[in-house]
């Protein structure tokens, strides 16, 4: 559950290679619409500020030395114990980047998170000006940070520098299931990651909770009382777990895209892999509704029209124009398809791709799918697996994964590939503590924003995190793509900056128009 923060450059690129036309529409486009003038923002009321867990003095009241890194911007570093229970131990670096704000006078520090898990909110933060309103770069410094495990912070490291070591595949003659195929793999990446992360132990200590730590360490840097945050994705997931750790610090946090927390590892493949092939569905309506649609019939034909191409592609891959070496496979236009159900907006240009490679031509695919690789960011995937891996406690058996798989691709033939618990079986780093509903007793006002065609974190956990949270307000957008503030216009604009820099939160239930 990631997001894309460079789309808007990708939707340009594509505009310049002259491939919007199969669908309507245009390129995409940040909102950076101004709904009233930050002048009026005001800060969280707090009289001061809150107590330092014991035995956490040296770290909460540690000096940050901020040095200009280009661009306007600011870099520094933290030191954050690698271990919460023993911080007396070994410290770990937590890497930081400010835009300060435009104003020279902010009301507080407003702190991200991407999503991921495994998502650079330094990189992320590099994106503030295309993605986020003018109001709340005058209003606040914005701070992107490293999740511990990840980027420039102390991270997971699976392989040395300029390596580009990979598990094994097969020996020839040998067929592995895809059961066996996955455990060999996760086994092996376990063995790369053990030998090159340094210290090892920060396998065991990349999990939610801990980051929530390390957050409210970092609004205690700023000095601010309470905290100011905006998460995306997974970002939602750490924003939620600090507000039930933390209920008391919370100040204004706005948890775009949410993760429902209560469920496992199998129920979020399951509900994602839905929610992927119901965007393909509004793909292709989309697609239909022009001129020059290459999808045939009625929405479920050319739905079945992709998945036969798909089914074709194992047998036959693509060639790629000039390139002797390049094939596009089954895999490509998969992933293709996914990055694209992030922003919908790059639709035409993946359904005229599409048009091309059904006429036996990859070149286009190949081509797209490389500006989605470009402009994805680094999500670390191999931060990825030790979060969840320690986020979600194993549950079940072989048999019962093995069903779990087979009742995954039956409601997500496309999208529903999934043996996250197998892998973490393997994987060796575990949590055991079952997922729960996390209600934030005590805490201030949170909002939660849902995209109603969200197909990476479908728009029903939203609504179910807006429940568990006792003090949590849902925003509705009716459209499509992975989270909403900064795409999604003035409405969403309006409501997320009232909060975030007035504290005035829509009225519940409001749902602003794609």
């Amino acid at each position: 559950m990631r997001t894309l923060p460079k789309l808007s450059a990708l939707a340009a690129s594509i505009a310049l290679m002259g491939a919007l036309t199969a669908c309507g529409g245009g390129p995409a486009t940040r909102d950076q619409s101004t709904t009233s003038t930050s002048m009026d923002a005001t800060p969280v009321e707090a009289t001061q500020m809150p107590k330092v867990p014991k035995g956490l003095e040296a770290f909460y009241t540690q000096k940050l030395s901020w040095e200009e890194c280009g661009d306007g911007f600011q870099c520094a570093t933290a030191k954050a114990p690698l271990d919460y229970d023993n911080p007396d131990g070994t410290k770990i670096d937590i890497a930081l980047k400010k835009l300060p704000a435009s104003s020279g006078k902010p009301i507080g520090t407003l702190y991200l998170n991407p999503g991921g898990p495994g998502g650079s909110g330094v990189e992320y933060v590099e994106n503030v000006r295309e993605s986020f309103s003018a109001d709340l770069l005058s209003a606040f410094d914005v701070v992107g940070f490293d999740p511990r495990g990840v980027g420039q912070s102390t991270s997971v490291q699976c392989q040395a520098d300029g390596e580009t070591e990979a598990p094994e595949d097969a020996v020839e003659g040998e067929e592995l299931s895809a059961a066996d195929a996955n455990k060999r793999a996760a086994e092996e990446t376990a063995a790369m990651c053990e030998a090159h992360t340094k210290p090892v132990e920060l396998l065991d200590h990349v999990d939610t909770v801990s980051v929530a730590k390390d957050l409210d360490m970092l609004r205690a840097l700023a000095g601010d009382p309470q905290l100011y945050y905006i998460g995306f994705s997974y970002g939602t997931l750490l924003g939620a777990t600090y507000a039930e750790h933390f209920p008391g610090n919370v100040g204004r946090l706005v948890l775009d895209g949410a993760v429902d927390p209560a469920l496992s590892s199998a129920e979020l493949s399951k509900e994602q892999g839905v929610a992927f092939e119901k965007s393909l569905e509004a793909f292709v309506a989309e697609c239909q509704k022009g001129a020059d649609c290459p999808f045939e019939g009625d929405t479920a034909q050319g739905v079945k029209q992709i998945r036969d191409f798909l089914d074709q592609l194992e047998e036959k891959p693509l060639p790629v124009d000039g390139k002797d070496d390049v094939i596009v496979t089954r895999e490509d236009v998969t992933s293709l398809l996914s990055n694209a159900f992030y922003e919908d907006t790059v639709w035409p240009a993946v359904a005229k791709a599409l048009g091309a490679a059904f006429q036996g031509d990859g070149t286009a695919v190949h081509e797209l799918l490389a500006l989605f690789e470009e402009a994805g960011g680094a999500e670390g995937d191999e931060a990825k697996i030790a979060i969840d891996c320690l986020d979600y406690p194993i549950e079940g058996n072989q048999a019962e994964w093995d069903k779990q798989a087979d009742e995954l691709k039956e409601v997500a033939p496309v999208f529903g590939t999934s043996y996250v618990d197998l892998f973490c079986q393997a994987w060796g780093h575990h949590g055991t503590e079952k997922r729960t509903e996390i209600k934030a007793k005590g805490a201030a006002p949170v909002l939660v924003v849902g995209t109603t065609g969200d197909p990476a974190t479908p728009y029903a956990w939203s609504e179910s995190l807006a429940k568990q949270m006792e003090s949590a307000t849902l925003l509705t957008w009716e459209g499509n793509g992975h989270t909403a503030y900064g795409r999604a216009g003035e409405c969403v604009t309006k409501a997320v900056d009232d909060y975030l820099l007035r504290g005035k939160l829509p009225e519940d239930g409001l749902v602003c128009k794609g």
